[in-house]
């Protein structure tokens, strides 16, 4: 089975798009995370929802987390404060690491092995520079397990 046969739609951001909407994409549809996209359409970066986790988190409970258990629980209620006005960019890593993107052709395994050299819950499945669709690893182990 080739990549292009695993993948399945999927909603994409660009780097431009609004940080809250992006957000409220990937908490509404439940996804593990999500593709950004250049302007030219072309995937350039993959936000997990683990990611924006740790954007919404203050640095210092991030290095103690027993400080969290002294924070008030209207912390919560501040998402939407912190991310107002963003870009979808202001949440990436600030390490330039390399977009999971698998070519349409790949098999199984090798789309296997690309998500978990670089760990990432998902892989962009492109035909040259156009994305074709994205497979997620619940997609992709649905299909390792499925009866041959």
């Amino acid at each position: 089975m080739h990549a292009s046969q695993m993948a399945e739609e999927f909603p994409v951001v660009t780097v431009d798009s609004d940080a809250l909407e992006a957000v409220q994409l990937l908490a509404d549809r439940r996804l593990p995370g999500i593709v950004v996209t250049d302007e030219t359409g072309c995937p350039c970066s993959i936000l997990p929802a683990s990611q924006v986790v740790r954007f919404l988190v203050p640095r210092y409970v991030q290095d103690d987390p027993s400080l969290a258990g002294v924070l008030s629980e209207s912390m919560a209620d501040r998402i939407a404060d912190k991310l107002a006005g963003k870009t979808v960019k202001t949440l990436l890593p600030d390490d330039k690491t390399e977009v999971p993107t698998v070519q349409a052709d790949d098999t199984i395994v090798e789309v296997a092995a690309t998500m978990a050299r670089l760990r990432c819950p998902l892989a962009a499945v492109v035909a040259g520079r156009d994305l074709v669709g994205v497979i997620t690893a619940s997609r992709l182990l649905e299909l390792a397990l499925a009866p041959r």
